[in-house]
């Protein structure tokens, strides 16, 4: 390849193609590729850099607490996870609908592992995702409203594809957490997918926001379009505990 040629291909920011062509050429001259398929094959490479490095940086925008995968997850633990469904998730066709997602049951079953694993599905797929715990979340309202800034923070919550709120119920939520909460089902109802996950059932959503009338209107929003998957079973995380010579594929979080 010549200087010249490399040259030109920095300028068009081309270097996926960069990297691959003189594997490409050596394959031309030894397979005999005619030249529809040799253009093919390197504008196939170009796609693919990109395409990993948009998959990287939407990741770490995301900020997930762990990068959790789907493939990763050990369904014959915990059986009242069903694999369809969760696979059926996979597909991000309820990204695609706009309708949202409710996983519930005790802390350690592998919510947080199953959220964090759709949203790198997500992203997968070519979708924006934001993942916050539910005390990050109250956390930047706060910060941000003292300092005159919530339109701006509300953004960050309303613009990605899929929200990720996790681990609703840990614990009792400061006062006007639900106000904030609220005001994000509402304005992405409908229009943009958001996940929760949630260790509490949810009638006592009320008692941990603090606030039973937002419970209620967040609940009524939320619940209209999404799917809920109730989740059972013992901890990942305690029966790790009690078997520590025995491998378990133990997801973190709730």
């Amino acid at each position: 390849m010549t200087r010249d040629l490399m040259a030109t291909l920095k300028k068009l920011r081309l270097s996926g193609l960069a990297d691959s062509l003189e594997i490409r050429l050596h394959e031309a001259a030894t397979t005999g590729l005619g030249h529809r398929e040799f253009l093919e094959l390197l504008l196939q490479d170009e796609l693919l850099v990109r395409n990993h490095r948009l998959v990287s940086r939407r990741t770490t925008a995301a900020g997930f607490r762990e990068v959790r995968r789907i493939e990763d997850f050990d369904f014959a633990f915990n059986t009242s996870i069903k694999k369809d469904r969760v696979y059926d998730l996979a597909t991000c066709r309820f990204v695609r609908e706009r309708r949202d997602v409710l996983l519930v049951g005790p802390p350690g079953t592998g919510k947080s592992h199953l959220a964090q694993a759709l949203g790198l599905c997500a992203i997968r797929g070519g979708f924006t995702v934001f993942y916050r715990s539910i005390f990050d979340t109250v956390r930047d309202f706060l910060h941000d409203e003292a300092l005159s800034g919530q339109e701006k923070v509300l953004q960050k919550y309303l613009k990605p594809d899929l929200l990720i709120i996790d681990d609703m119920g840990m614990k009792q939520l400061p006062k006007r957490s639900g106000e904030y909460l609220f005001e994000i089902v509402l304005r992405r109802h409908e229009v943009k997918s958001t996940l929760m996950t949630s260790n509490r059932p949810l009638e006592d959503w009320g008692k941990f926001i603090g606030d039973v009338p937002s419970a209620t209107a967040i609940l009524d929003r939320f619940l209209h379009r999404a799917e809920v998957l109730q989740i059972a079973g013992q901890s990942y995380r305690l029966a790790s505990r009690e078997k520590p010579s025995k491998e378990t594929k133990a997801p973190t979080g709730s």
